[in-house]
């Protein structure tokens, strides 16, 4: 690391630090009414508009101008509000049953099917706060390997694997390494759950149709479902202002042919298809500010 970039990364820390530290000032439910407004003012002005404007085109094809105007500005709203919550997710208790203190509540459903088929893989996207369904699965009674990504300053990254573990994330594996996959074999065989966001793009994944597009998806969960026999457990999360509903689906099923690479492409492709399902019931609530597809696609219009 070079000085100039240790410097540049101690300057991010130290507003980082800043920012988090006010806000921890304020009730929850303020935090995340301040993200959701700071975010719907910078966001349309920033290069990630053009990035969201672009996948709510690719995906709802049929949406007039009106309605994709009214889905950024809702998308900004709930990102906004994500990255506010995120100071204050230690304060999330899912499963106390006393009047909350912390100014949000978030109910579960079907946890029973999640604790009667562990240890299994739990698979989910970037939904609503997604924090908050890591926040049920580690205060659940069962224990859960969270995947991650590395965040590229490593002063920041401490700071966030430090919060994911005030609020109970103890065992956090890194995304896309093979020590990683490693690990979440492991777990599985040794009978932990593990979790996994499979939504995003994945260079070396499978080349999946997301939303009637091409997109490279990860193949990860699937081929340690097949490999280990543990079941995919799908899950989401659901945003109400600043309450949340976290839902718990039966395990995903599939045709298996015996072909592993056959059986592999039929179980992204389930994955997949859950996926895209939650983000038509609730289109705003999804991460629309990644690049999904293939970066021709966005350099097609880049006009707002």
């Amino acid at each position: 690391m070079s000085e100039r970039t240790g410097f540049t990364h101690r300057i991010e820390a130290a507003g980082y630090d800043l920012l988090t530290g006010l806000l921890r000032l304020l009730p929850f439910r303020l935090v995340s009414w301040l993200g959701g407004a700071l975010l719907r003012l910078i966001g349309p002005l920033t290069s990630k508009h053009h990035i969201a404007k672009t996948n709510l085109r690719i995906a709802f094809p049929e949406a007039d101008a009106e309605r994709i105007a009214q889905l950024l500005r809702d998308q900004w709203d709930n990102t906004g509000r994500t990255f506010a919550e995120f100071a204050l997710t230690d304060r999330i208790r899912a499963f106390d049953d006393t009047p909350p203190m912390n100014g949000t509540t978030v109910t579960v459903e079907g946890l029973d099917i999640f604790l009667d088929n562990a240890p299994g893989i739990l698979v989910s996207g970037h939904f609503a706060n997604w924090e908050v369904m890591a926040t049920v699965l580690t205060q659940s009674p069962e224990p859960v390997r969270v995947t991650y990504r590395k965040i590229n300053n490593p002063l920041i990254d401490r700071r966030v694997r430090e919060q994911r573990e005030a609020y109970g994330t103890k065992f956090l594996v890194q995304k896309s390494t093979h020590r990683g996959g490693r690990e979440l074999f492991q777990a599985l065989r040794s009978g932990e759950s593990i979790a996994i966001l499979n939504d995003q793009k994945f260079n070396t994944g499978l080349k999946i149709p997301f939303f009637g597009e091409d997109a490279m998806t990860a193949q990860g969960a699937v081929r340690l479902s097949l490999k280990t026999g543990r079941p995919i457990l799908p899950m989401v999360v659901v945003r109400r202002g600043a309450r949340f509903h976290v839902r718990f689906f039966p395990p995903l099923d599939w045709t298996r042919t015996g072909d592993r690479d056959t059986d592999v492409e039929a179980g992204v492709r389930a994955v997949t298809a859950f996926i895209e399902d939650r983000i038509r019931d609730n289109p705003a609530q999804w991460f629309w500010v990644h690049r999904r597809w293939p970066k021709a696609l966005y350099r097609q219009d880049s006009t707002d």
